[in-house]
């Protein structure tokens, strides 16, 4: 390709919406241009990356032996009314009508659809296993798309879903995707983790994610240095404290605390440790008749310590807070008859389920709110001041040092962002779509199934939030737009350096090289900065001094100086460096 030929559209300046580095670099390498508010077209610059992205993750899909097809992006509404997400999604899900006034969504998944699939193509055992995938245009009606491509409301995605005879079977096919979805990342070129992740309310071990390693990545990943342990924070466990619980050691006193509302408020005020305090957290599930009407609520109590924040997903688990939600202002001062910020454990208005994590119900000698305005208690104990709790659980993110689970070390915790998911789903979809075959006994059984899904348009943006500097973008040599960029000076006055750039161009091009070369006449400053921005990883400069000399200049983007090399070496030096 020459530079001529191309639309380079590179900008000085980001827009000032462009708030992360990924989005800003991206817009100002004239790799996207919004549309609206998250839908960008993808420029011809940034579409070389994802389409590099897209040839990747099809070579490793088809080498593990899926098989490729394409859903439609408009779904009827009807397939999603069987598994009740048309109803459960939410906003996020876009539902649409026709001029027939029938309901169709723009897909953000397609769960529903290649399962509908599955149950009219696949009749027998002696089909299965199969995996089929797709890579895909998707939308999500993000209430705030933000940061470009990392959160948009339409996106590219490789979607793909394993159909098995039986758990053991599918549980095979989910180690083989895991297995191809390392060797696609690793093949990208990137740091990354793979990371265990809560599996949500289907059960079960069986889920990972992909995470890119990044500063500015908005998941945090728990991992332990000195083992293979990893996990995100919904995941990630904390253990039992060894030590027992201390015995008490203060009366209860009730205290003045004057406009002290928060923990470390309260703990700096009476000048405690804020490891001393209680969090109460005050939560309520509700009882639905069969119309789906709310017919009680059941209001509970979460007790965490108060330098510690309460995880929400794990909280889910307790049994009987599957689907919790926060109480209201009535429901608290029904059960407290006090408002937040004073709630505590003791001299309830009204009794409740007290759950404690597991750290609270070892501690002794507790600072919490005393049920009434400016006023908590100190030297409160478990069976003496309060009964035992109820449920004892681990409700709270792990923080930097905790015991690792393994029993290997400490957590670490560094910021990470998703760009990968393998998933297994069982029968949650077979079983809502009645998707089943004949097994081996001529009986019918449901598809145990399994979903695997990359952000194809998520993951450049990721790979730039870890490789750039204060010049643009260092894309490595998987996903760059242009492997090499030739960059003759002043061609126009020299005719033996545009003759001497077009002869490597045409070597380069005849070995297989995904080369540009810059035949503009740009001034080389421009032409350099252009390209640094752009983050092309190799960079051949052609001048006529050098020529006169015998060579060329060749620069890794990493590299802050050029190296002279000999015009008759440099397609070797460039094909070694790129077969390496």
């Amino acid at each position: 390709m020459k530079a001529s030929q191309f639309l380079i559209s590179t900008l000085k300046e980001a827009p000032t919406d462009a708030e992360v580095v990924s989005h800003k670099l991206m817009m100002r390498a004239g790799m996207i241009k919004k549309l609206g508010a998250g839908i960008y077209n993808y420029m011809p610059m940034g579409l070389r990356v994802i389409r590099k992205v897209e040839a990747i993750v099809r070579e490793e899909m088809n080498r593990a032996g899926a098989v490729e097809l394409t859903m439609p992006v408009v779904q009827p509404a009807e397939l999603w009314q069987e598994t009740g997400r048309f109803d459960k999604m939410g906003p996020e899900l876009l539902r649409i009508k026709d001029r027939h006034d029938r309901d169709y969504v723009v897909q953000p998944t397609s769960e529903e659809v290649v399962t509908d699939i599955a149950r009219q193509e696949i009749k027998s055992y002696k089909q299965l296993p199969k995996n089929l995938y797709q890579i895909q245009t998707k939308f999500r009606d993000e209430r705030r798309p933000r940061f470009g491509l990392m959160r948009g409301r339409e996106f590219i995605m490789k979607d793909a879903y394993s159909f098995d005879r039986d758990q053991d079977s599918a549980k095979a096919s989910y180690q083989v995707m895991a297995k191809a979805y390392r060797r696609i990342f690793d093949r990208f070129g990137l740091t990354y983790r793979a990371v265990a992740a809560d599996s949500g309310a289907i059960g079960g071990d069986l889920s990972e994610e992909f995470q890119v390693i990044a500063a500015t990545g908005e998941d945090a990943i728990v991992y332990c240095p000195t083992s293979d342990y990893a996990a995100n924070m919904e995941k990630a466990e904390a253990l039992v404290p060894v030590a027992p619980r201390a015995s008490a050691q203060a009366a209860m006193e009730k205290v003045a605390t004057p406009g002290k509302s928060t923990c470390a408020d309260v703990a700096e005020y009476l000048k405690f440790p804020l490891a001393n305090s209680l969090k109460s957290l005050v939560v309520a599930t509700d009882v639905r008749d069969d119309k789906g009407e709310i017919v009680k609520s059941v209001v509970w109590l979460l007790l965490i310590r108060g330098d510690r924040s309460m995880n929400e997903v794990k909280v889910g688990k307790v049994p009987g807070l599957a689907d919790f939600r926060f109480a209201t202002l009535g429901e608290i001062d029904e059960h407290f008859g006090c408002e937040p910020g004073y709630l505590g454990p003791v001299g309830l208005k009204k009794p409740l389920k007290v759950v404690a994590d597991r750290e609270v119900a070892l501690m002794a000698d507790m600072i919490c709110g005393a049920n009434e305005v400016d006023f908590h208690l100190t030297g409160v104990n478990w069976g003496r001041d309060l009964p035992e709790p109820d449920v004892i659980a681990d409700l709270r993110n792990v923080v930097e040092g905790d015991a690792s689970p393994d029993g290997k070390g400490v957590l670490a915790i560094e910021r990470g962002i998703e760009v990968g998911h393998v998933f297994y789903l069982g029968t949650r979809y077979s079983k809502a779509m009645n998707a089943t075959f004949l097994d081996v006994n001529g009986k019918p059984q449901f598809m145990e199934m399994g979903c695997y899904g990359i952000g194809i348009t998520r993951l450049p943006a990721a790979a730039i939030e870890q490789n750039h500097d204060d010049k643009g973008i260092i894309w490595p040599d998987a996903l760059a737009p242009f492997t090499v960029v030739l960059c003759p000076i002043n061609p126009d006055r020299f005719p033996e350096v545009k003759a001497a750039a077009d002869k490597l161009y045409e070597e380069l091009l005849a070995a297989g090289v995904d080369v540009i070369l810059d035949d503009r006449n740009e001034r080389p400053g421009a032409m350099f900065a252009d390209w640094e921005l752009i983050g092309v990883p190799h960079r051949v400069n052609i001048g006529d001094r050098g020529l006169k000399e015998g060579v060329v200049e060749y620069q890794h983007r990493r590299e802050s100086a050029a190296t002279s090399v000999a015009v008759a070496d440099i397609a070797a030096l460039l094909l070694g460096k790129l077969k390496a």
